[in-house]
């Protein structure tokens, strides 16, 4: 018999203690310092998370599909033929794939070993963190179909801008050897060789498969509802205690300046997509105005954590403040757009 107690716990037990710890201490201060508040705080929480369950579900099992059947691996492709086509293309499938941070790297280290232009990766790096199918469907249920699309366009739309950016720059100094050294094929997933395989559609055929598709869809509802969680509480701590005068005097309105102050308050504060959509849903409800509020989801989705370190693990300081600078010039444009638009 094995020894259960030295086992490893399923992928999908991990990275769920930091946030569940932080809504917890959350209750815990309401509890001791505003003991009335404590049952309307939980309750907001799970209504909104019980009125997010169907778009949870969805995001799951789409996610899950995906990586059982291999169709991630169609994404190489994108990195073949003429340069211009490439950046557009990873922009495109950067802004739709179901990538987790940990893939990313292994992925992006074997385009560059064998010379993949840093235009395209650079489209696909933009594009990537800031929407997937999970993400749409969570945005959707939150804020809206309109934001979620804008938003889909805007990551797409950075890809392209940072690609082509990056493409008629390649010649500077900014980007002369931008790679810390030459970079091996592997990474925290155990991808060896990233993307290689043919999809098998109907996964159930398979067992490795099959599990793939359990831990996958489990892992990706434990993280979803711990974020969600979180978000949630937060955001019922900000309906109580937070004037909306407040929101509208800093960020509503519709000038350049909110846009570019979203942008900035974004790629420092920023948790992650899943628990900044319901947090900008409620800011929106309190004045935020509509530019500010994509400037900073885009700013902060490129320059959260999991992102940037799939960026800065592999080229130097210079190319990663470039990916910084296009990641706040693009959010910016995006907000001023959809503040127009909306």
């Amino acid at each position: 018999m094995a020894d259960t107690a030295t086992q490893t716990p399923p992928p999908w037990r991990k990275r769920i203690d930091g946030a569940w710890a932080f809504s917890a201490a959350l209750l815990a201060l309401v509890a001791l310092l505003d003991l009335p508040q404590f049952v309307p705080t939980v309750t907001f929480a799970a209504r909104a998370i019980a009125g997010t369950a169907p778009f949870i579900l969805f995001a799951v099992c789409a996610v899950a599909y995906l990586k059982a059947t291999g169709a991630e691996n169609l994404l190489a492709r994108a990195f073949e033929g003429n340069p211009a086509r490439m950046i557009v293309m990873a922009a495109l499938l950067g802004g739709l794939s179901p990538f987790c941070s940990c893939e990313v790297i292994p992925f992006i280290a074997a385009l560059l070993a064998v010379g993949a232009p840093l235009g395209a990766v650079m489209a696909f790096w933009l594009a990537s963190p800031l929407m997937d199918p999970a993400m749409f469907a969570i945005t959707t249920g939150a804020i809206g179909t309109e934001f979620a699309i804008a938003k889909t366009l805007a990551a797409v739309g950075l890809g392209i801008f940072g690609g082509f950016g990056t493409q008629l720059l390649s010649g500077t100094p900014i980007f002369a050897n931008p790679l810390r050294e030459k970079p091996a094929v592997g990474g925290c997933c155990g991808v060896s060789q990233p993307f290689s395989a043919k999809p098998v559609w109907r996964f159930w055929t398979e067992r490795a498969r099959v599990t793939t598709f359990r831990d996958t869809g489990l892992e990706n509802a434990a993280f979803l509802l711990k974020w969600l969680t979180l978000a949630y509480i937060v955001e019922a701590l900000m309906v109580h205690y937070m004037p909306a005068d407040l929101i509208a005097n800093v960020l509503g309105g519709s000038g350049l300046g909110t846009v570019i102050l979203g942008a900035l308050v974004g790629m420092p504060a920023y948790l992650n997509g899943y628990a900044a959509a319901p947090l900008v849903a409620e800011l929106l409800e309190q004045g935020m105005s509509n530019g500010a509020a994509m400037s900073f989801m885009i700013a902060g989705g490129v320059s959260c954590i999991p992102a940037a370190i799939a960026v800065w693990a592999l080229v130097k300081p210079r190319v990663f403040a470039a990916y910084l600078t296009f990641a706040l010039t693009g959010s910016i444009l995006a907000g001023v757009v959809w503040q127009v638009v909306a």
